[in-house]
């Protein structure tokens, strides 16, 4: 198709804006589906997907439409909305030339919603404003308006007004997005240069890529090489998304699609590759994509020992269709063998460890999870550890370099005390406060959520403090109106210690954690409070300790179960009684030396549940 006639667009919102909704009735509306194949969240195709109501993986689709006898190719690409995947958004934004930017008219601008636009302008994109679900009753349409106005520059005419569930509007933005978004710069006569912007394992056609072809022409039956990998293939099928998957003979220049390898490794068909021709093809590779590093760890083992091998496969076939996953083997005194994996975040682990369990089978103890601390060694040396067993004795380190985070939280001003008080405990340090807008007279009974100007509020703070239930108090502190976006910033110096667990003296190394040594007393006895509950009771006492190095900082006990010896001794002698007695208190001796203490799976969870 000639170049001028394409149009390559995406859409960016806040998680649960009506993104995947605006999609559905987009495909409605040029016919890509007809009524029969069409669902609700069309291009979620995961469970997880559906039954969460976000979407996890971008997904491609390709539709055609006609103005004034003008047939145009309209590619678009659904991205996700939860801060987690937002390296999937930024992937999908560098395949695009325009952005559909969806502010949901009953809540207004969000954390996410900045992050997302300030992608999108990175990528020199042009957005389209849209203004969805104005078919709500309690849609404040003249406040989103003045939201997008003061926030982005946007003018009232140029926001498009749409209701995704109802279908207003879908035709006058269809012709907007051909109007306002640029075809792509195409040169078909240069040699072929693709870039990967996703890609996916298929047991039959190998490693799947999804590309958006920049020069050239990608035909099928061509041998192609990766510039950056160097690996070389034989193309057994190139098509588009439809949105499922159709064959074609070619896609040319500006064109966005898919093409198998039969590679039998993602790793050799990375994402922000280029695609080229093994012979006379491109040397020099298009702009690709850093490589994505997790951000979360955590230790994955199977409940029975003996599922060791299976857990492997199916992380193996699980990595596959998510390159962002990382793993690899550890072992665990308290728990066996099992796998030390990496994570963009704790929505993604949360995913992770769902998917294992309902697709492969499998039954996980997952231990908390930490992040990548950075240590100075005395001898300058520097060392990346993400468990806390790995950080070094006190002696031999210098200091040790956690990673910090730029929040941004958006409020109703009713709820800035309470955002503040719960940054403020997390060792967070305020940066700025801004008003998105002035609000206007608020009700009597503060129950007009839309009546009550809201802030926004940046910090910087821990990733550690971010990690265990900072979102859960975002949102239970406003009640739900506030929103979370936070991105890397830097590492910084501080005072950490590594907190253990001794339970009957035995260090539990998955029970392990890195803390600041101001908060290591509080947290010491919180986690031994909750294990006295999780442990069950044995014959003998069970000390559970909290220790920084040699000290104990906190102790609680299990008292022992006591057999009634006595049971069957009927009248006789005191004596004959107390030989009893004493002869269970030497077993019992004898069974604490000897005894082991059986760990159920919440104890490993106590850690995310402890109250602050």
């Amino acid at each position: 198709m000639n170049p001028d006639s394409i149009r390559n667009f995406c859409i960016i919102a806040h998680i649960d804006h009506g993104k995947s909704t605006l999609a559905d009735r987009i495909l409605e509306f040029t016919g890509a589906l007809t009524a029969r194949q069409m669902q609700a969240q069309v291009l979620d195709t995961m469970d997880l997907e559906r039954e969460r109501g976000i979407t996890i993986k971008a997904q491609a689709v390709r539709m055609s439409y006609s103005i004034d006898e003008t047939e145009y190719e309209l590619n678009l690409i659904d991205t996700p909305g939860h801060v987690d995947f937002s390296y999937e958004v930024s992937r999908s934004l560098a395949a695009c030339e325009g952005a559909i930017l969806v502010v949901d008219a009953t809540q207004g601008i969000q954390a996410q919603t900045l992050a997302n636009v300030y992608l999108a302008l990175e990528h020199d994109l042009t957005i389209i404003p849209v203004m969805n679900k104005i078919d709500l009753q309690q849609a404040d349409i003249e406040r989103t308006l003045e939201e997008l106005e003061q926030a982005f520059g946007f003018s009232k005419e140029e926001v498009l007004s749409v209701s995704a569930k109802e279908g207003t509007g879908i035709e006058e933005l269809l012709s907007e997005i051909i109007e306002r978004v640029p075809p792509p710069e195409a040169e078909p006569g240069k040699p072929l240069r693709a870039l990967i912007f996703d890609s996916k394992y298929d047991s039959y056609k190998g490693v799947v890529a999804y590309v958006r072809v920049i020069e050239g022409e990608l035909g099928s039956a061509q041998k192609i090489k990766m510039l950056a990998t160097g690996s070389q293939a034989d193309v057994l099928e190139v098509g588009v998304f439809k949105p499922d998957m159709s064959r074609v003979n070619s896609l040319s220049a500006g064109e966005v699609g898919y093409v198998a390898t039969g590679l039998k490794s993602v790793g050799e068909a990375q994402v922000g590759d280029t695609i080229t021709l093994a012979k006379r093809g491109a040397e020099s590779p298009l702009p690709g994509y850093g490589a994505q590093k997790p951000m979360v760890f955590a230790g994955l083992y199977p409940a029975d020992g003996n599922e060791f091998h299976e857990l492997r496969e199916s992380l193996e076939k699980l990595q596959l269709n998510d390159a962002a996953l990382g793993f690899e083997p550890e072992n665990s005194g308290a728990l066996g063998p099992g796998f030390r994996c990496g994570f963009l975040g704790l929505l993604h682990m949360e995913i992770v460890q769902e998917r294992l369990e309902r697709e492969y089978g499998l039954d996980l103890v997952v231990t908390a999870p930490s992040v990548a601390y950075r240590v100075v060694m005395n001898s300058g040396e520097i060392i990346e550890i993400d468990r806390p067993t790995d950080l070094p004795t006190g002696g031999e380190r210098e200091k040790v370099l956690e990673p910090w985070l730029n929040i941004s939280v958006i409020t109703p001003s009713r709820f800035v005390g309470g955002m503040m008080e719960v940054i403020n405990n997390r060792r967070g340090i305020f940066k700025r406060t801004e008003y998105l807008d002035t609000g206007r007279l608020t009700s009597s009974d503060n129950s007009q959520p839309s009546s009550d100007p809201r802030i926004l509020l940046e910090a910087q703070m821990p990733m550690a403090e971010v990690l265990v239930d900072f979102y859960d108090q975002v949102k239970t502190r406003s009640k739900g109106y506030a929103s979370l976006d936070y991105s890397f910033d830097e590492y910084k110096s501080a005072e950490l210690v590594r907190l253990d667990v001794l339970v009957n003296e035995i260090a539990v190394d998955a029970l392990s954690l890195i803390t600041h040594r101001e908060a290591a007393q509080a947290q010491g006895r919180a986690l031994v409070v909750k294990l006295r509950s999780l442990i069950p009771r044995q014959l003998f006492d069970v000390p559970i300790q909290a220790a920084i190095g040699s000290r104990i900082i906190a102790r609680e006990t299990v008292k022992a179960l006591r057999k009634n010896v006595l049971a069957k001794c009927y009248g006789g002698d005191v004596s004959r009684k107390r030989k009893l007695l004493e002869k269970q208190a030497e077993g019992k001796k004898r069974m604490k030396r000897v005894g082991n203490v059986e760990v159920p799976q919440e104890a490993f969870l106590a850690v995310l549940k402890m109250d602050r």
